[in-house]
């Protein structure tokens, strides 16, 4: 299994620079095309009540993202390519990045950064319309490589299962994993938690898990800590989930982990 067409968001933040490292190391390890695509927020320049479009505000970050992108991305040569949305409104970057990022196979995004000029709700957008697994760096530390240390939150749920497939290219073959199965107090479990573990070592992949027992406005914080203590590079969740009472209720859960992980997650929906 591998990626074999990788996206990247780019805008003028400051932790721009990590989410194009990080997508280059992984096009570099699947020998993949990687495309960085810039999109945020801009008004159109004004004079008197004559709007045009694009600003000069725009075109110069614009050039400043596409010339840190073609740097960094520069040892990946004819497989790397740069693309400007050229919208401003943020109705128009959430319809068009949704549809761009349908037509690849992993998304890299980033946490949202205080001052910045990204729709905030983009990566929920991206996570709940493309059909795309995202992986989202987090606006702190500064991560090379993801899949050495995964940890994955397990629930009987599509999200789960989904999320579980679309990380396996990322696992490294040395990697140590732990899978962590979530349970609320009295909640009857299956019995099908063991081929969790059994379905990684299929694919090499060697771990241990364990059983927390959670009340949900615990559940997100529990995996957080629970990825601490492993160490983990990578967390592994399903968003979004929907059945019965579910975890996260009406996305509330997978918002938290958007806005307070403070290591890189991979993201089903």
């Amino acid at each position: 299994m591998s990626f074999a067409t990788l996206l990247v968001h780019l805008d003028s933040g400051p932790r721009r620079a990590n989410r194009i490292d990080l997508a280059v190391a992984l096009a570099t390890r699947f020998g993949a095309r990687l495309t960085g695509v810039f999109a945020e927020t801009a008004p159109a320049h004004r004079v008197g009540v004559v709007a045009t479009w694009p600003s000069r505000e725009h075109l110069d970050a614009v050039e400043a993202a596409a010339t840190d992108f073609a740097r960094r991305a520069a040892p990946l040569g004819d497989a790397a390519r740069f693309v400007d949305l050229d919208r401003g409104s943020e109705h128009e970057i959430l319809a068009r990045a949704t549809d761009l990022a349908r037509h690849f196979d992993l998304v890299v995004l980033g946490g949202p950064e205080k001052g910045g000029r990204v729709p905030a709700d983009l990566c929920e957008r991206i996570l709940r319309e493309s059909g795309r697994p995202v992986l989202l760096v987090p606006p702190v530390g500064a991560p090379r490589e993801v899949g050495r240390r995964p940890l994955f939150a397990w629930h009987p749920a599509p999200s789960a299962a989904r999320a579980l497939s679309d990380a396996l290219p990322l696992i490294a073959s040395d990697a140590e994993a732990s899978v962590v199965h979530v349970a609320r107090p009295r909640e009857e479990t299956s019995g099908f938690e063991p081929l969790v573990l059994e379905r990684l070592a299929a694919h090499g992949i060697a771990g241990r898990s364990r059983t927390v027992m959670v009340e949900e406005v615990r559940l997100m914080d529990t995996l957080l800590n629970e990825a601490a203590d492993h160490a983990a590079d990578l967390l592994v969740v399903g968003a979004f989930d929907h059945i019965g009472s579910s975890f996260s209720g009406a996305g509330a859960g997978t918002r938290y982990l958007l806005q307070h992980a403070t290591l890189p997650l991979l993201l089903s929906h």
